[in-house]
This record gives C-alpha cells, structure tokens and sequence, in this order.
C-alpha cells in the first residue's frame, strides 16, 4: 500500500495552523519552528510561502477579520452596528488572543479596509457626521473588545462569593444581593452583551 501523499503547504494552511497554535497554547508560543512541528514540515520550508513571522500575524489578523460580517451597504444604522458587534463577539470570543493584534498590526488590509468603509458609508448616509460616524466605530469596537476580554476570563474562573455565610451577607449586603437578583433573574453573559450594546446604540443618534 503506498502512502498517502502530503497535502502541500499553501499560504492559507500556513496561517489556518497559526491560528490553531495560538488558539491552544497561546499567541507566546507561536513561532516558526513551533508552526513548522504543527504542520509536520520544517521551519525553513514556511519560508517559500511567508516572509517571516510578521506576515504571519499580518496574515492571521487579515483571516480572523474576514470571518466577522460586515453589514449590506443600505442596511439601517442601528441594525448595522448590532449585526456587526454581534458577530465580532462570536468571532474575538473564538480567538480572544487576537483582540491586540487587530489593534497592534500597522498595516489594514482588505477586510478592514471593507468593514470600515461600508460602516462609514452606513453611518454618514444616516446622517452622522464624519467625526461621529468615527466615533461611533471606536466605541463600538472598544465595547466588543472588553466584553470579549471579561467574559473569557470569566470563563476561566470566575471568584464566588459564599452567599450563604450570613457573616458574608453583612459585610457585603450589596454584593450579596446582586447575586441573589442575577440567580433569581437567570442572568447571562449574552443578555448583558444584549443591554450594554442597546444603550450604545440608543446614544449614538446622529445629532
């Protein structure tokens, strides 16, 4: 029986197993050599389909933009911002390792460059100005990020506070009721994704 051939190394591989790498043991331990014992290939055979490292994080940024959707030029102002926040949550929350990088990186390459164009173009059709619209985007992003941040942390292991102590319960009553209210109200990370995102929207009517 002869052996399977090897699936050839492509541009896209090389950055879907970046990915891969940074989402199991972190962006830190991403490196050529570690990418390369991913693939199953040498380091120095990434070389024919990258530059160098910080293609890979240009690449890997572009990728990872591409999978949030961008709202249909004409859709209303409102809808668009929540379609957009609402999937750059899916996403981030998949890949919360990424949020920097899409900051950090100087370069915008075409995803960016669509998602920021057609949200301007909403957003100025709708009647904001060019300084609002601006500042429409950056707080919404800002929102996204830290909620992103916050709830896979959480994920991680939120601290409890021993609400049955009644000795707890005096010295932090406030505290303590908030977490019978969240119990008693089934509280979620995605109903307060849900309000938090509403009240922006809600503030951001063009003036």
């Amino acid at each position: 029986m002869s052996p399977r051939p090897r699936r050839p190394l492509t541009q896209e591989r090389i950055l879907r197993a970046a990915i891969d790498v940074a989402d199991q043991e972190g962006l830190g331990a991403l490196t050529m050599r570690r990418l390369g014992q991913h693939l199953g290939v040498e380091a120095m055979s990434l070389y024919k389909h990258v530059a160098n490292k910080e293609a890979i994080l240009d690449g890997v940024v572009e990728l990872i933009g591409a999978q949030i959707a961008v709202p249909a030029p004409g859709t209303p102002w409102p809808d668009a911002l929540r379609e957009r926040a609402s999937s750059a949550r899916q996403v981030l929350a998949a890949h919360s390792w990424s949020i920097g990088l899409l900051e950090a990186r100087g370069s915008m390459g075409p995803a960016t460059m669509r998602y920021l164009d057609t949200m301007l173009g909403i957003l100025i059709g709708a009647g904001f100005t060019m300084e609002e619209a601006v500042h429409a985007l950056w707080l919404l992003d800002s929102y996204v990020y830290g909620h992103v941040i916050q709830e896979t942390s959480m994920a991680r292991g939120a601290p409890e506070l021993p609400d049955t102590d009644p000795a707890m319960k005096a010295e932090y009553p406030h505290l303590s009721a908030m977490l019978a209210s969240a119990s008693e109200s089934g509280y979620s990370l995605d109903g307060e994704f849900t309000r938090g995102l509403d009240r922006i929207v809600e503030a951001l009517t063009p003036k």
